[in-house]
């Protein structure tokens, strides 16, 4: 070996030699300072709100302030796009759902990441069932009635969603499909604005989260029909499925789950994923869950990755079978 490459190469040894224990401390006392969590869905929808909820428990557990950045927009692909491009370090995370992650890759024939290789599966959030809600002007009662008057004025009756691309916009456009029925889409920026329209009749119809629909259902600003889920949930137990209505095997099933970019230290994934876990099986989170319709999604993150895949491959053949575009 030439005498200038041996010094070289010794004091590149010893850089390692020195750095390793370094970066050993650096993820054993994780996290010593602030963690950003980047969410592509406004305040007040699901993601955010249920989210929060688990993210308050981490800031407690953990000692650190975790604080949310919204970045709502475009399916959640400019949240995902920032997210995929932050240092894996552990400091930057991604509050995201089966929207960008799983319908996204069935929906798109070009997307600015991969969901499966650009990020590691942290912890799980919650199952999130949708209901079927429309304008309390909307002379029907139930899903018979709206199928029924939809298809005697094909083409006037007008859906929100949170956007291209986002699940409820998917799950309506199966229900359509299903129906054979000829409605109209139009998206919006998140959930929380389609649902002022929708109250306020400049649409008539939509699925969202129950999280989302019941208080105004409850507060009678909505009429609710029916859920997206195959059984029915425990926060309104009188609400049909739409599979029992007549279209067996109907079935579109939000997801909430937190990523981080790929090859995030695997030791600080398995400190978040412990955390995460202890905060759903809390009593005051797991109440809280099931009181807005929703199942705590307790996994580890080899579990939530073999999850992650299968829902990419349930979702894309629920693109394809629906006719569903990226408009």
């Amino acid at each position: 070996m030439p005498k200038l490459r041996r010094p070289l190469l010794l004091a590149s040894l010893l850089v390692g030699v020195v750095l390793a224990p370094l970066t050993a401390l650096a993820q054993s006392d994780y996290p010593n300072r602030a963690v950003k969590v980047l969410t592509g869905f406004p305040p007040g929808q699901a993601t955010d709100t249920l989210g929060r909820i688990v993210i308050n428990k981490l800031q407690m557990a953990l000692g650190q302030a975790f604080f949310v950045d919204n970045k709502p927009g475009a399916a959640g692909i400019i949240a995902t796009q920032a997210a995929m491009a932050a240092p894996p370090d552990g400091y930057t995370l991604l509050l995201t759902s089966s929207g960008p992650l799983a319908v996204n890759p069935g929906l798109y024939a070009k997307l600015p990441y991969d969901p499966v290789k650009d990020f590691v599966p942290v912890g799980g959030i919650a199952i999130v069932p949708e209901v079927l809600v429309i304008n309390m002007d909307v002379p029907v009662k139930d899903v018979k009635g709206l199928v029924a008057l939809a298809k005697s004025e094909p083409g006037k009756i007008n859906y929100a969603s949170g956007g291209v691309g986002v699940t409820n916009h998917l799950v309506t456009e199966m229900f359509r499909s299903t129906t054979g029925i000829e409605i109209n889409h139009v998206p919006y920026k998140g959930g929380p604005p389609a649902l002022t329209d929708l109250i306020g009749g400049r649409v008539q119809m939509m699925f969202e989260t129950s999280v989302a629909t019941l208080p105004f259902v409850k507060q009678g600003k909505l009429r609710a029909l029916a859920v997206s889920s195959p059984e029915r949930i425990a926060a309104a137990p009188e609400l049909p499925t739409i599979a029992e209505l007549g279209y067996p095997g109907f079935s579109g099933v939000p997801w909430i789950a937190i990523m981080a970019p790929a090859h995030t230290p695997p030791a600080i994934v398995a400190k978040l994923n412990a955390e995460i876990n202890k905060a759903l099986k809390s009593k005051d989170v797991h109440d809280s869950f099931v009181a807005q319709g929703v199942e705590p999604l307790v996994k580890t993150p080899e579990e939530l990755g073999i999850f992650v895949k299968s829902e990419i491959a349930k979702w894309t053949k629920a693109v394809k079978d629906s006719g569903a575009k990226a408009e």
